[in-house]
């Protein structure tokens, strides 16, 4: 995978999942449609998603770097 694809997609990916993670958001959203039954479930699903963007995102770095140098 091109190197500035995998980086954007860990940049927007940590971002929008952060945002999700820590902000009312989601909950605001899915209480609106009528899913309020899973928001006990979005620690499950959202903190590892964000684990998962920030490595994706640390790779695409590191990869960066090593390219350069």
């Amino acid at each position: 995978m091109d190197n500035r694809k995998l980086l954007r997609i860990g940049a927007i990916g940590t971002v929008v999942t952060a945002l999700c993670c820590f902000t009312p958001l989601l909950v605001i959203v899915l209480s609106a449609i009528g899913l309020a039954g899973v928001i006990a479930y979005l620690d499950l699903v959202l903190l590892p998603l964000l684990g998962l963007f920030v490595l994706v995102l640390i790779t695409a770095l590191i990869r960066k770097v090593r390219s350069n140098g």
